[in-house]
C-alpha cells in the first residue's frame, strides 16, 4: 500500500503592476463577467469545464478546466471582501486532478496613478502533501494571469 507523505509549506508573494489604464477599467476587468472571461485563466490552452462567477461579498468563483494533454485544474475562490474600485480580498482553493493543492488569501489593491493605475497583488498559502514545493509556481501563474490582464487592457 503507496502512502502520501503529510507535510505543509507556506509561501506568500507581493507582486505590483503599473497599467496605463484607468482605475474605473482595471476595476471591472474584475468585476465584469465577460470582461474577466476575456483574460482569466490560459485560452486556447485549457479546455473550460466549470464556470461560475458570483462577485459580490460571500460570492464564489469556479473555473476548472482541462489543460490539452495534461492534468484538470479547479479554482474555488470566496469573495470575503470587496469596496469598490479599492480592494477585493478572497480566499481560495485549488486541486490538480482532483487533489487539493493549497488554500490561500489573497488581497488585491487598485491605486489610482498620474499615468494609470497600480494595482498589487498580496497572496499567502499553505501547501499540502505532495504539493509542499509548489510555492514559486504559484506566484508564476499569478505573475501570468497579470500579463494576460495587461494584453487585455492594450
Amino acid at each position: 500500500m503507496m502512502t502520501t507523505e503529510r507535510r505543509l509549506a507556506r509561501s506568500g508573494f507581493t507582486l505590483t503592476r503599473e497599467y496605463p489604464a484607468p482605475l474605473e477599467r482595471i476595476w471591472d476587468a474584475f468585476a465584469d463577467e465577460d470582461q474577466k472571461r476575456g483574460w482569466w485563466g490560459d485560452g486556447d490552452r485549457v479546455q473550460t469545464r466549470e464556470w461560475t462567477f458570483d462577485f459580490r461579498v460571500g460570492g464564489r468563483d469556479v473555473d476548472e478546466g482541462k489543460f490539452h494533454n495534461g492534468p484538470v485544474s479547479r479554482y474555488e475562490a470566496t469573495y470575503t471582501d470587496i469596496v469598490e474600485q479599492i480592494r477585493i480580498v478572497t480566499t481560495y482553493d485549488m486541486w490538480l486532478d482532483g487533489a487539493h493543492m493549497s488554500t490561500s488569501v489573497a488581497s488585491l489593491e487598485f491605486e489610482p496613478t498620474d499615468a494609470g493605475t497600480r494595482f498589487t497583488h498580496v497572496e499567502h498559502g499553505v501547501f499540502f502533501d505532495q504539493f509542499w514545493a509548489d510555492g514559486p509556481g504559484r506566484e508564476e501563474g499569478t505573475r501570468g494571469l497579470l500579463d494576460a490582464l495587461g494584453n487585455y487592457l492594450a
